[in-house]
This record gives C-alpha cells, structure tokens and sequence, in this order.
C-alpha cells in the first residue's frame, strides 16, 4: 500500500485530475500519452462533489446472465466481507461484463449506503447506475457509462482481481483520482512522489505563464509574447531543475 497519508490524500482531492496529470507525468517512467488514463469517454454523475481519491478495490458483474447467483448465492456476503477488509479511502472499480449493450445496475440508493459505510467514496463503472439523487445524497461519487432503470440479475462474479473499464487495466491498490475529465490510475511505485510533483507543477503554472499571460493589459502584442516567450523559458527551466526532463502545463 502507498506511503500517503491522509492528509497527503486530502491535498490531492484539491486539485482537479488534469493537474494530477501534470504531476505524474513528471514522476512516471511509463508513456505520458497512453498510460494511467481512460481511453474512452466517462460521464461524472456528481460533478458538483469535486474531484475523489482513493485506492481501487475491484468487482466485475454481469447483470444479464442469472446463472452467476446460482453457481454462488453468497457472493454478495463474500464480497462486502472483502470490500470491509481493504483500507480506505477506496474507490470501488466494476468491469461490467455486458457491456456496452448494458442491461443493470449494480448502484443505486441502497448499494452506495452500504458501501460509504465500508470506507468507499465513490465507483469507477463501465456499466450503469441508477437512483442517482440518492447516491449524492449519500455522499457516493459516480463515473459511469450511463443511467439504467432496472438492476436485473446483477451480482459479484469475482472480486479483488484486475479489471479494465474505459480502456484502461486497474488493479487493486492502485491510487485514483477522478473527477468529470476522466480518471487517471497510479500504481503503488508511483504514489509516494504524486503529490509534490503535483504541488510543484501547478505552482510553477501560477508563478510564471499564468501571470504573464494576464498582464497582458496596456501593452503592446509583441511585449505580451515577449512576456509570455520568457515565462515559459522560465517554467521550463523550473522542471528541468526539479525533475530532470521537460514539462507541460
């Protein structure tokens, strides 16, 4: 598990995913342009709750077929007593294997109650959801394909294991963070360095190319680009002092 503490948690929770970005891209030795977030599009059900951070916890469902509640009718035991045992703050991934023709839901009222009970702000479906006013009001953040009605067969098919939603395999432990951009998944090895790189990188924003991009009043167009030409000679510099290779705001 991650040396992050709490209040390191909290930190990151104030800024939003595209600033996490900027800061694990600095820190990753993987490719910046296709690992750690979501190739296809999400939908944020609650983007008035912010950004959530947390470490996954995983379960795949397949609300279609009715045969998995009978091959094990205690699942759903088995699989809260799982999701009880992980440390929090978690974010509780689920594979849906109907996709994208989706037919239920595994969250509504009932099911986010219990999870936010069990340390869970929040889920990562590629599925659906339902009862989404009740879900806010139980303070459960969504990213999700879309709404649904009905629940069908749904039930846990396996749990604790590697899933993939939106394009992207997460794993349990990994860190997330996600708001209505997307999600981006940092690994264990990532995570004790994300959030200075991440303090640094939006604080090199705002003390060089978004200061000299506002005072752009009263002077000429060519001051302005000389302005904002030497501003970002000087974020650059910055990150290659701190990090040792080129940055991007």
């Amino acid at each position: 598990m991650s040396t992050l503490t709490h209040a390191d948690l909290l930190q990151l929770k104030r800024w939003n995913t595209p600033t996490i970005y900027n800061g694990w891209e600095q820190i990753t030795k993987r490719d910046s342009a296709a690992a750690a977030f979501n190739i296809d599009e999400t939908r944020d059900f609650m983007p008035q709750m912010g950004p959530m951070v947390g470490y996954a916890v995983t379960v795949v469902i397949e609300p279609s077929n009715k045969a998995h509640r009978e091959a094990n009718s205690n699942a759903g035991n088995e699989y809260r007593r799982y999701m009880a045992s992980v440390p929090g703050p978690k974010i509780v991934v689920v594979q849906d294997l109907d996709r994208p023709r989706v037919i239920g839901s595994f969250w509504g009222e009932v099911n986010s109650n219990i999870h936010r009970a069990l340390g869970c702000v929040g889920t990562i479906t590629d599925g659906a959801i339902r009862d989404v006013d009740e879900m806010t009001n139980a303070g459960f953040k969504a990213l999700a394909r879309r709404l649904c009605v009905g629940h069908a067969h749904v039930h846990p098919v396996r749990w604790g294991c590697e899933v993939e939603v939106f394009g992207r395999v997460i794993r349990p432990g990994d860190l997330i963070h996600a708001d209505k951009h997307g999600f981006l998944v940092v690994p264990p090895e990532e995570q004790a360095a994300l959030l200075d790189a991440s303090r640094f990188m939006d604080a090199n924003e705002c003390e060089t190319v978004i200061p000299a991009a506002r005072s752009a009043a009263g002077k000429s167009t060519e001051e302005v680009l000389t302005g904002i030409e030497t501003a970002v000679s000087q974020f650059s510099a910055n990150v290659r002092k701190k990090f040792r290779r080129d940055g991007e705001w």
